[in-house]
C-alpha cells in the first residue's frame, strides 16, 4: 500500500504515521527504547538528522535490518522534500505479540 501523507518540519516519521492512521509499532512510545517503529528510508536520508549510538544501539534489534534502516521515532524532518519510507512487514508471529501482547 502507497500512501502519500503531509508533514511539517521538525514531525517525526512516528508523529506523520500516527497523524494519518498508519500502523507504524512504537512499543516504547517513541522515546528510542525499542526498535519496533523501524523504517527503510528510500528517498531523503541524506536530509535527516545523523543517526546517535542510541539508535543505532536499538536498531541491531530490528527484523530486516538494513543500510536504509531508521528508527521512526528519531528521523525528525529537518527540511521541507519529498522523503520516500517503508514500512518492513513483521513476522506475523511478532505482529500479532505487537498488537496483542504475550500470553
Amino acid at each position: 500500500m502507497n500512501v502519500t501523507c503531509e508533514a511539517l518540519v521538525g514531525e517525526s516519521f512516528l508523529d506523520v504515521a500516527m497523524a494519518h492512521g498508519i500502523d507504524l509499532q512504537h512499543n516504547c512510545g517513541g522515546v528510542c527504547a525499542c526498535s519496533t517503529c523501524h523504517v527503510k528510508v528510500k528517498q531523503g536520508m541524506e536530509l535527516l538528522p545523523e543517526m546517535r549510538d542510541d539508535e543505532a544501539d536499538q536498531l541491531d534489534e530490528a527484523e530486516g535490518l538494513a543500510l536504509d534502516s531508521r528508527l521512526g521515532c528519531q528521523c525528525t524532518i529537518q527540511k521541507d522534500a519529498d522523503y520516500l519510507v517503508e514500512i518492513p512487514q513483521l513476522n506475523p508471529a511478532i505482529a500479532k505479540l505487537f498488537h496483542e501482547g504475550a500470553h
